[in-house]
């Protein structure tokens, strides 16, 4: 590493900007450039699902400050890229060379519309809240595709309006990563919020032009004021095309945040952790995530040790005004080793053991610090 070292982070996100601030505190005084994608700039994505579709006034509260970065912040989409030349080209047409790459370009929102048809709504920027938002003020009756933390919380925003909605999907609310004994009470406390889920026997598709239904393999259609995609998320590496670094899963990662060509490395959404021994290719498109591979990915990009692991298994979310954190692996299986209040009550305190030796601590309705259940966890066997 010297001081003359370029560095050029792709993606104004979360583990894009992390990666930038991280970069200045491990003392890279070099060039240092910024490309971003969308014109209000970095900004928190979690709050969007949980509190800007309930409050005009968070939108002011979700930008990432990049002051004192000395960065230069070019915010044009990347459309190109060419790793034997250590290039990157924007949208608006500039080619910005570099001596190491961090991609950090995230995720789009996957969606079910077929080609040209109109109207589906998705959440995964500032303006997708935004026009959501406007739509849940008139709306009297909602249908949301997909069960899992997303899709449950703009259930929940939904029904916090009054507003019937139903949530559509082949596994149980959290089913696929909370299991099923978290499951079954999520379930049960939705209903009790007025949140109906209808479990499908395969994938729904969409219906009208513009989007005001659903139809399932089984024949039934529902039709809704709204329907809101919460399918999951599609990796944004189109830009990265010829490279050969992306696939299906995104950019490939190792435990170091490398990728498959040199002077090139990746953090956030738009990367998978490439399979290892027995272990799988693995996403984990979480926040946490984000923030981990954000540190470790400028620690490569300058050659110092990782500060820690590019893994981080916190996790949270709130459904129907309950707050679900967790740290540990999952999906969790069968019954929890522990635990201690009451599900019913919406106040528990759960742990599960694993057979590789690792637990996982739940706060269920808890107002429990994350570093302790950070403990907890450590400790359970």
């Amino acid at each position: 590493m010297t001081a003359a070292r370029s560095v050029l982070v792709v993606g104004e996100s979360l583990a894009g900007t992390t990666a930038a601030r991280h970069l200045r505190a491990l003392g890279h005084a070099g060039p240092l450039t910024l490309v971003g994608a969308e014109d209000q700039g970095a900004y928190s994505r979690p709050p969007l699902s949980k509190v800007v579709l309930k409050d005009p006034s968070a939108d002011r509260t979700l930008g990432l400050a990049l002051d004192g970065l000395d960065a230069d912040v070019i915010r044009s989409p990347a459309v190109a890229a060419d790793t034997d030349r250590r290039t990157v080209t924007t949208a608006d047409g500039r080619r910005i060379g570099y001596d190491a790459l961090i991609v950090a370009t995230g995720a789009d929102a996957r969606r079910l519309a077929a080609p040209g048809q109109r109207g589906e709504l998705v959440l995964r920027t500032l303006e997708d809240a935004r026009r959501l938002r406007a739509r849940l003020a008139d709306a009297t009756s909602a249908i949301v595709v997909g069960a899992g933390f997303l899709g449950m919380e703009v259930a929940s925003a939904c029904a916090a309006r009054g507003i019937p909605v139903t949530v559509v999907d082949t596994d149980r609310p959290l089913q696929r990563v909370l299991g099923d004994h978290l499951s079954t009470e999520i379930t049960a406390r939705a209903a009790a919020h007025g949140i109906r889920f209808v479990q499908a026997t395969g994938f729904a598709t969409l219906t009208g032009d513009p989007v005001d239904g659903v139809a399932l393999p089984d024949g039934t259609e529902l039709t809704a004021d709204l329907v809101v995609t919460c399918a999951g998320e599609v990796p944004c590496v189109d830009w990265l095309a010829g490279t050969g670094l992306a696939g299906r899963l995104g950019v490939g990662i190792d435990q170091a945040c490398a990728t498959t060509a040199p002077g090139v490395f990746a953090a956030g959404d738009v990367t998978y952790l490439r399979a290892r021994g027995r272990q799988p290719d693995r996403r984990a498109p979480f926040w946490s995530n984000a923030v981990a591979q954000g540190r470790a990915a400028a620690a490569s990009a300058l050659g110092l040790p990782l500060p820690g692991p590019a893994h981080d298994d916190y996790f949270w979310t709130e459904v129907t005004g309950l707050s679900v954190k967790i740290v540990g692996r999952l999906p969790l299986l069968g019954e929890p080793t522990t635990v201690q209040g009451s599900l019913a009550d919406g106040r528990a305190l759960l742990t599960w053991s694993h057979a590789d030796g690792t637990a996982t601590a739940v706060a269920y309705g808890l107002r429990k610090p994350v570093a302790a259940l950070r403990a907890l966890a450590a400790t359970t066997k």
